[in-house]
């Protein structure tokens, strides 16, 4: 199962892209999007790292684009919201309404 990520990314990378995203091009796992909804802009900006999916969204609000988004995605495969991140490639991950504070041990 040494492929599967590479599987993975092969099958979702062409889908994000139909579903409008654009892919960095600094860093090819790396995707955004970008929509007004209501008037209001929302944006998605999607990281893929081997199986995972790591989303950061203004608006997570019904009807907004991460809702739409993860519905879509829902409907595609079968996925699993772990929820907030706490960690990344060794890096904790915490919030409150105001700040994120990235730590590196």
């Amino acid at each position: 199962m040494a492929q599967a990520g590479r599987r993975w990314q092969r099958s979702l990378f062409p889908w994000l892209l139909s579903w409008g995203c654009a892919q960095c091009t600094t860093d090819p796992c790396v995707f955004t999007a970008e929509r007004k909804i209501d008037g209001k802009p929302q944006r998605l900006i999607i990281g893929c790292y081997v199986d995972d999916l790591f989303t950061l969204y203004s608006d997570d609000s019904p009807g907004s684009l991460y809702e739409s988004f993860t519905s879509d995605l829902a409907a595609r495969w079968n996925v699993e919201d772990e929820g907030p991140v706490s960690d990344l490639l060794n890096v904790d991950i915490s919030r409150d309404a105001d700040h994120v504070l990235l730590q590196q041990h």
